[in-house]
């Protein structure tokens, strides 16, 4: 059958099975299942609450799941701070195929928290703890093993009190668009090293770096 002709949701699966094999990840049907699953609430979601300026659930599965994916192999350790989490990402995607680690979503928007909250239902996700906090205040009375932002500025995360969030050793990951990495100042993060990598995410045809700041 002519893939334009196949049923949309054949095509969603097929694109995320794809894309997950190109950046070799395995994923297991039940992994494949939940992120699918994941994938329709947030379109259900989001035709009511406007969670994201994407509308395509097709395009979705290469601008939201297969970009949070995209940084697996740079997780570290067994606790991860999602900062600016809105929607769910990367946390949300990152949590289903990582169910041995703990995840806390944080952000200050009560709407996409109460939509994170019940994604984390709705799939049956035990490793995930959705957080309304501002960043600033947010105090968890614990650190983390890697702490990530897709959506919040570079600098931001650099000013906030990240450095008592981090665990030592620990990873900061700061997901941007462009290679931002350039006069970057981590001087908050005492010792860390910074490096830039560049992404490639299947069926995004766009720029894609990571600034990973490592504390060891």
């Amino acid at each position: 059958m002519n893939a334009a002709l196949q049923p949309v949701e054949t095509r969603i699966a097929q694109r995320l099975a794809e894309g997950a094999a190109a950046l070799g990840l395995c994923l297991s049907a039940h992994e494949q299942e939940r992120l699918l699953g994941f994938l329709a609430t947030l379109t259900r979601w989001n035709r009511r609450y406007n969670l994201t300026a994407v509308r395509d659930p097709l395009e979705m599965v290469a601008r939201h799941l297969l970009d949070s994916l995209a940084i697996q192999p740079f997780l570290f350790g067994d606790s991860l701070l999602d900062l600016g989490t809105g929607a769910g990402l990367p946390g949300l995607p990152l949590a289903i195929i990582n169910p041995q680690c703990q995840f806390w979503l944080l952000d200050s928007n009560g709407k996409k928290v109460r939509f994170v909250r019940q994604a984390v239902v709705e799939l049956g996700l035990e490793n995930v703890e959705p957080v309304q906090s501002r960043i600033e205040t947010y105090q968890p009375g614990r650190k983390f093993s890697t702490i990530v932002s897709r959506a919040v500025a570079a600098e931001e995360i650099l000013r906030a009190p990240t450095a008592q969030l981090l665990a030592h050793p620990g990873r900061v990951l700061l997901m941007r668009g462009r290679d931002a990495g350039a006069g970057l100042d981590a001087s908050s993060l005492p010792g860390a090293v910074a490096q830039v990598h560049r992404l490639s995410v299947p069926f995004l045809d766009a720029s894609r770096h990571l600034i990973e700041l490592r504390s060891d």
